[in-house]
């Protein structure tokens, strides 16, 4: 009896030292590594491997794609890897961190990938004019703007103050409106106005 509780001591001992992994295996896809994280597919579901080669986000079907050459992978950019939701039939987008957790709610029309702690994405506004006493409903129209957030989700700057008038019914919003700002040096950003041509903003970062 006292060999056998030796013998059970000793393998309690060496458990701390041995260590157990999930494998990723039967893969469709392996993106190269950004952030720290690689992107892995398997059928339709996205997860991300880390430099151990250990699943750290297990495989889900609400990341979304960034196009890289012939190839679309999901990616972290400064902790952050977007996600996207459907509500209603209206597609919102948010991010996540790297244990998983969703830390800025889907709300944004669209939005970009973060660099330097910063993104540009599509805020939506609700605005109400009044009751219609007929109808007996309150009078709403939406407008979304070109904005920069940080990694929180805060917005930090409008950069076309004036906003795109929007219809926000699935019939109408079938896919995400595109993105019309873009950063061109530190502070400086190029934004696509109504007439196509390009306006500069400066802001006060």
């Amino acid at each position: 009896m006292k060999k056998i509780l030796k013998k059970v001591l000793v393998i309690l001992l060496l458990i701390p030292f041995f260590s157990f992994s999930q494998t990723a295996e039967e893969l469709d896809f392996v993106a190269p590594f950004s952030d720290g994280v690689a992107a892995i597919k398997k059928a339709n579901s996205w997860g991300f491997i880390n430099d151990k080669g250990a699943i750290v986000i297990n495989f889900r079907n609400d990341l979304v794609l960034t196009q890289f050459g012939d190839s679309n992978y999901p990616i972290f950019k400064n902790n952050r890897c977007l996600i996207s939701e459907k509500k209603d039939g209206i597609t919102y987008f948010g991010y996540i961190d790297k244990t998983g957790e969703t830390v800025i709610t889907p709300k944004f029309l669209n939005a970009s990938n973060f660099k330097n702690n910063e993104a540009i994405a599509l805020e939506l506004i609700k605005n109400e004019l009044g009751e219609n006493e007929i109808l007996g409903k309150n009078i709403v129209y939406y407008r979304y703007f070109n904005v920069t957030i940080d990694s929180d989700g805060n917005i930090k700057n409008y950069l076309n103050p004036k906003g795109v008038n929007i219809v926000l019914d699935k019939k109408y919003l079938r896919k995400p409106p595109k993105i019309t700002s873009k950063k061109i040096y530190d502070n400086i950003y190029a934004v696509l106005n109504e007439n196509k041509k390009w306006t500069i903003v400066t802001t006060n970062n």
